[in-house]
């Protein structure tokens, strides 16, 4: 954590709001919900690790139960958030499942930029990439962050999750500032169910902290993070097409007048909003 300054009483007395208010959504979540009924999305990356953080420290202070975690398996991920998902979990004891669209790794041998042919998928995902817009497509190279990759290898691996272990809740680390199309986004928000897309009640404990704020949490609590932010990354996608944005930690790059996502894949940025409305985060 190199040149992370140490903060001042009344920045920190900020922060101590921050994580109140986080975990006032938590309490209600428990007022609401059972935690077998929840499960916690944790990709690893610094939001929702911090906000798997939040949640922890939250059952440790009120005698709750945690509930159970869920990570996607992409089929194109870094080693190092790999090794954190499991070392962090055996740490703080969080049970990890694991979801990925298996069919479609398959059908693509786990091969990056290998063809899926599309008759050779179940029919769930056939209807899936009807769904989407390419009704009649035969073929496309995988690539978990494309615009079938990301819906396949995301929303309907944890769409199926959610089925299988009748699940409607969901916890997720998403922020305001993060990205335009999450600047409205709810605490609490509820999913009507429909065909190929299951109800669900989205809960997200850490939308008004800033990455800076973030960063500052991380550093005066000494939360574990992946390593790959020290070394320049701001923002975790799959390991194929995420890129460093400098050769300096992320917390000391210019945070309030660059780009946060601008090292992921932009036209999957551009469709946020279309990927969202088909049950991306």
């Amino acid at each position: 954590m190199s040149n992370v300054k140490s903060l001042g009483p009344e920045r920190i007395k900020e922060l101590e709001t921050y994580i109140h208010i986080s975990k006032n959504i938590v309490r209600e979540a428990y007022r609401q919900f059972d935690p077998k009924d929840i499960r916690l999305v944790w990709s690893g990356n610094k939001d929702s690790t911090l906000t798997l953080w939040i949640w922890r420290e939250t059952c440790k202070q009120y005698g709750y139960d945690m509930p159970k975690a869920v990570t996607l398996e992409e089929g194109d991920s870094f080693e190092e958030v790999e090794e954190f998902l499991k070392r962090i979990s055996k740490e703080w004891a969080v049970e990890l499942d694991v979801a990925s669209n298996t069919d479609v790794l398959k059908a693509c041998n786990y091969t990056l930029d290998a063809d899926v042919e599309v008759k050779l998928l179940n029919e769930r995902n056939q209807k899936e990439i009807e769904r989407i817009g390419f009704g009649g497509l035969e073929k496309f190279p995988f690539e978990p962050e494309s615009y079938i990759g990301n819906h396949l290898m995301k929303s309907v691996a944890l769409n199926t999750y959610l089925e299988e272990q009748k699940i409607k809740i969901i916890v997720q680390g998403l922020r305001w500032d993060e990205h335009p199309v999450r600047a409205d986004d709810a605490y609490f928000e509820h999913i009507q169910g429909e065909e190929l897309q299951p109800e669900q009640i989205r809960i997200r404990p850490i939308l008004h902290i800033s990455e800076r704020s973030l960063w500052d949490i991380y550093h005066h609590w000494e939360i574990p993070f992946v390593s790959l932010y020290a070394q320049g990354y701001r923002s975790l996608g799959v390991k194929s097409t995420t890129k460093k944005l400098a050769e300096i930690p992320a917390w000391e790059q210019d945070l309030e007048n660059t780009c946060e996502r601008a090292g992921r894949r932009q036209d999957k940025e551009q469709a946020m909003a279309r990927l969202r409305a088909l049950g991306y985060m």
